[in-house]
């Protein structure tokens, strides 16, 4: 360390960690979030070079991000450094966890996990269980998107999985934004325009030219471009600018036709080999490392020949729109002033110009006013813009993904949605603590005793809940909220609330198997009075009568309909867990396997086959 870095640092009292082994100051560090490990970096020239330059102080960063520790070691070979690393687990973090949508009825749950170097997306199917139950059968489930890091750590490639023609396929694209506190993720498309110098027009080869690129002339120009009925740019060619025009103005009916002409364009066919590759680590004892690293690197190479970003020009041929483009043109061509006329529109324009300058300074209340009625120029912002607008924002268009916060009502911890919103809504979920210990996921089956299969039908309906604590009129209630149902046909509407117990209740009733001979001995702990969901007036609208909420042994709950002496009994879940003992199945077309927007009351992910005897598709 030279003389004046160590004055610096003596300076502003940073002598003391400089003077601090590596390691010691790993473990300090530690401690710290990497938002104030940033802070601490700037508080001098030296903190920034230890900081910035300690790969155990990064290290230490990434073990408090939650990925599993012994694949630290693997991840970072496929980036710069540890650094680089946390700063693609940081940006990734807010997308853990589960997101859900109201269609179909049945349940729509997508839990995002850990992958290798990258999150991955999976839907949980509704289905059956076996009488061995959730611990001993594979949970079915589909992959839905993944979002790998690049070399410098950040979250810059996003592939849709989909399937078309009955071949797994891929639809590579972009992530525009992540925000910490993201509540709503968005597929959508991104219009981005050109900031650097693009190459001539002899370096867009059209679709049909492909064949003419040998790899006599260039193997790795011939890789740069890939054949998918249109012009694809890659994206090493220039660095895209956002446009300003949201994709959200579009309206529904134009944005989905936009979204499935570029999924059509982008398409990647996933070889076989690839397609039947894990993508996250399935469990602790087989090491799937080695399989996860070789798929990422493939990914990565699919990339390169299909940047997922496709010329303008082509989708406003295929969507007929190149009408809207010549009118431009020609009106353009109309509109050209001669130099006297150009004079006098110069002082007209300077003139309205002092004219609305004036008109803002006397009046400040008018502007305001105009404002809050709605006749403003923010208003404007809400109305629907024309396909032929958006697409001529930008040079190039191809698929995103948006994860933002939004502001949401819910009800009974279910969010309400947008009907014509192609997206994601994230489930709340709260963590189990002192007096409120019953908060998280459970899932479980009807019928007493657990496991044992009903009268004509050897499994159950797997029920999946999210049981949240909420406070009314003083009183703590604990609310069980469907998240999925596997029946043929749907029961309840998605996101009701299964029961709620009233938990400063303690409830009357005793519990009705505990002294039966055919059922295994029961040790009952807590009971709470409560109410269980029952037919009402219409799907929509479900009743309630009255059940107690028992608290039995091995962490167990069974709600018990008083009436019909119906029982539902729960166990906490582990989805990550239960997943990585899963069994994969293939997935919907990729606009429709991200978000399901068709009311349906059946099981729209029905129909594939499994090898599996223990889950069953309904």
């Amino acid at each position: 360390m030279s003389g004046g870095v160590a004055v610096e640092a003596e300076d502003c009292g940073s002598g003391f960690f400089l003077g601090l082994p590596d390691d010691v100051l790993a473990l300090i560090s530690a401690w710290l979030r990497p938002g104030d490990l940033c802070a601490l970096a700037l508080c001098c020239r030296g903190l920034h070079a230890a900081i910035a330059a300690s790969e155990r102080v990064w290290l230490a960063q990434c073990r408090r991000l939650g990925p599993p520790p012994h694949l630290l070691s693997r991840w970072r070979m496929g980036v710069r450094s540890y650094r680089a690393l946390c700063r693609f687990l940081a940006a990734v973090a807010p997308l853990l966890g589960i997101w859900v949508h109201q269609n179909p009825e049945l349940g729509n749950v997508v839990c995002v996990i850990w992958g290798f170097l990258s999150i991955v997306g999976v839907r949980v199917i509704p289905q059956e269980l076996g009488p061995l139950g959730l611990d001993a059968g594979p949970l079915l489930w589909a992959p839905v998107f993944e979002i790998l890091a690049d070399a410098n750590g950040a979250p810059s490639r996003f592939f849709l999985h989909g399937r078309d023609c009955g071949d797994d396929c891929l639809y590579p694209g972009s992530v525009r934004s992540i925000e910490s506190s993201c509540n709503v993720l968005f597929l959508e498309v991104d219009a981005r325009q050109i900031v650097s110098t693009f190459p001539s027009k002899q370096h867009l080869f059209p679709a049909r030219s492909f064949p003419a690129i040998s790899e006599s002339k260039g193997p790795s120009l011939a890789r740069q471009y890939c054949r998918s009925y249109a012009t694809v740019i890659y994206r090493s060619l220039a660095a895209p600018r956002a446009s300003s025009l949201p994709f959200s103005r579009l309206p529904f009916r134009d944005g989905r036709r936009l979204l499935e002409l570029v999924a059509a364009r982008v398409r990647l066919k996933v070889p076989r080999d690839l397609a039947s590759a894990p993508l996250f680590e399935r469990s602790s004892f087989c090491d799937d490392s080695s399989l996860l690293a070789d798929r990422r690197l493939e990914l990565i190479e699919m990339l390169k020949l299909n940047g997922g970003w496709i010329n303008r020009d082509v989708a406003e041929l295929a969507l007929g729109l190149m009408e809207h483009r010549s009118a431009e043109n020609i009106n353009a061509l109309d509109d050209r002033p001669c130099p006297a006329a150009h004079q006098r529109r110069a002082f007209s324009s300077i003139t309205g110009y002092l004219k609305q300058f004036i008109g803002r300074s006397s009046f400040p209340s008018a502007s305001r006013s105009i404002s809050r009625n709605g006749n403003s120029s923010d208003s404007s912002k809400n109305k629907h813009a024309q396909l032929h607008e958006f697409l001529r924002s930008g040079d190039l268009i191809g698929l995103s993904l948006r994860a933002t916060h939004t502001r949401l009502t819910t009800y009974r911890a279910w969010p309400n949605m947008h009907d014509s919103r192609i997206a994601l809504y994230k489930l709340p979920l709260q963590g189990p603590m002192a007096g409120r210990e019953y908060a998280g996921l459970w899932g479980g089956t009807f019928g007493w005793p657990p496991g044992q299969p009903s009268e004509g039908k050897s499994e159950k309906a797997l029920f999946i809940l999210l049981l949240s604590y909420e406070e009314v009129e003083g009183h703590l209630l604990l609310i069980a909220t469907k998240i999925l149902e596997g029946t043929h046909y749907v029961l309840h509407p998605n996101g009701s609330a299964m029961f709620i117990a009233k938990m400063d209740e303690i409830g009357s009733e005793a519990f009705p198997w505990a002294t039966s001979a055919e059922s295994p001995q029961v040790e009952v702990k807590n009971s709470y009075s409560g109410e269980g969901i029952v037919s009402g007036y219409g799907f929509q609208y479900p009743g309630s009568k009255p059940g107690s909420l028992f608290v039995l042994q091995n962490g167990l709950l069974a709600f018990v309909w008083k009436e019909s002496k119906s029982v539902l009994t729960l166990q906490r879940v582990d989805l990550q867990e239960l997943l990585k003992k899963g069994e994969r199945v293939p997935v919907l077309p990729p606009i429709a396997n991200f978000a399901y927007l068709t009311k349906s009351y059946t099981n729209v992910f029905a129909g594939f086959p499994t090898n599996s005897g223990i889950i069953q598709f309904t």
